[in-house]
């Protein structure tokens, strides 16, 4: 379980890994360090092409306008590139998701955590989101989000 408890102020973890969808394609690397002008928003989530992420994900799409020119903003989960890569197509996403395979963005970010469903304990991605400023430092964090919700609060940290 991550022992991370990121906070408003704190330095927002530097990153690599591989952005599909909009100016990124089929996949290539990013860095944090390399994103430049304007805030950056990482909204985590459990899985692909689950009904959740999925409400989230079209939520976010349908309020593009609002976003977009306005933040660098990046989907992440555990799925694979080829996963990100259909749900992009299946849902027509107008922004880039990371593939964080080896779980090194979530732990970073201290939202792979203990979950029980139905009794069962399991590890998961919480659904989270980190706003970080222009100067590196987390402006905003946001915890244990509901899907259908998340836009609005993504907008009034923003």
């Amino acid at each position: 379980m991550s022992e991370v408890l990121l906070q408003p102020g704190d330095a927002a973890p530097d990153f690599t890994a591989v952005a599909v969808g909009a100016e990124y394609g089929d996949g290539r690397p990013v860095s944090l360090g390399g994103l430049k002008g304007r805030p950056v928003v990482l909204y985590f989530y459990p899985r692909d092409m689950t009904p959740g992420c999925t409400v989230q994900a079209c939520a976010l799409r349908d309020g593009w306008k609002g976003l977009a020119g306005r933040v660098h903003l990046f989907g992440v989960s555990r799925d694979t590139v080829a996963s990100h890569r259909k749900f992009l197509a299946k849902e027509a996403l107008p922004f880039p998701l990371l593939s964080d395979e080896d779980g090194a963005l979530v732990q970073a970010y201290g939202v792979w955590v203990e979950k029980k469903l139905y009794g069962k304990v399991s590890m998961g991605v919480e659904r989270s989101s980190f706003v970080i400023g222009t100067d590196g430092r987390l402006k905003a964090v946001l915890r244990k989000v509901k899907p259908a919700e998340h836009l609005d609060q993504l907008l009034a940290a923003l």
